[in-house]
């Protein structure tokens, strides 16, 4: 099985090294390895051209954003399956794709999530949260969780036939996005208890109050834009979330 691996950066020549490297040495022999640059100034460019041989496809322009960046990267997939590790972000082991890989093989499904651990930007080894995917149950989208996007592997023809990333949303599209997938039109999503991924904190819907703010209303949006109706109480949800993933961390 081939699998798509979508790296969006901007700006990002202290972290990239990392990131490409986690691809690298994954154990998978056919993965598509994809890096979106948004048109770096800090030597990013310089440091993705070191792993040229091992990258499929480079894209460096500037972009509307991340979700646009990642639609960028979508398009140029011609993997069975799609997954995302951005700038910054590790996979979690050398065998992570190979162990999705298997899992598609072995489930009837359209998507397969993991956990994932959300860690200090300046320090990758504290963990300061713990996301833990848990068993799939749609109505739990109404209390406001959603899978780990980059904990989340999706077959290629979930986006051709129900669309990329609403970039009209600016903090909360990769929610929206699977609340499409998942909720609204209902494809098959199977867990596993594995951690997939390694990210930093600090993310487009993390880096401030006002962000958090407008991502738990993007979230509320997402439900109105797919015609689904749900409480105003999501916006509280989603918070409360978060607050048991920093409880979980020391498990």
């Amino acid at each position: 099985m081939k699998v798509s691996v979508i790296t969006i950066c901007y700006n990002a020549a202290s972290e990239i090294d990392e990131t490409i490297r986690s691809v690298m040495v994954q154990d998978h022999a056919d993965i598509e390895h994809i890096v979106i640059d948004g048109g770096s100034t800090d030597g990013t460019q310089e440091r993705i051209e070191r792993y040229m041989e091992c990258i499929a496809h480079v894209v460096s322009e500037k972009d509307k954003g991340v979700y646009d960046a990642m639609n960028k990267g979508l398009r140029l997939a011609t993997g069975e399956v799609v997954a995302f590790v951005n700038a910054g972000d590790m996979m979690a082991t050398r065998n992570t794709v190979s162990y999705m890989v298997r899992a598609f093989a072995e489930q009837d499904a359209d998507a397969i999530y993991g956990d994932a651990l959300m860690v200090d930007p300046n320090d990758i080894t504290k963990v300061k949260r713990f996301w833990k995917g848990g068993e799939y149950d749609r109505a739990n989208f109404r209390k406001g969780w959603m899978p780990p996007h980059l904990g989340t592997y999706i077959r290629k023809n979930a986006y051709d036939r129900f669309g990329l990333f609403n970039t009209e949303l600016k903090v909360s599209a990769d929610y929206e996005l699977m609340f499409r997938f998942l909720y609204k039109h209902r494809l098959r999503a199977r867990y596993v208890p594995k951690v997939l991924v390694r990210f930093r904190l600090g993310g487009v819907s993390n880096r401030s109050l006002a962000h958090v703010w407008r991502a738990n209303m993007e979230v509320y949006r997402a439900w109105k834009l797919n015609g689904e109706p749900v409480s105003p109480l999501i916006i509280l949800m989603k918070p409360l979330r978060k607050v048991l993933q920093m409880v979980r961390r020391g498990t």
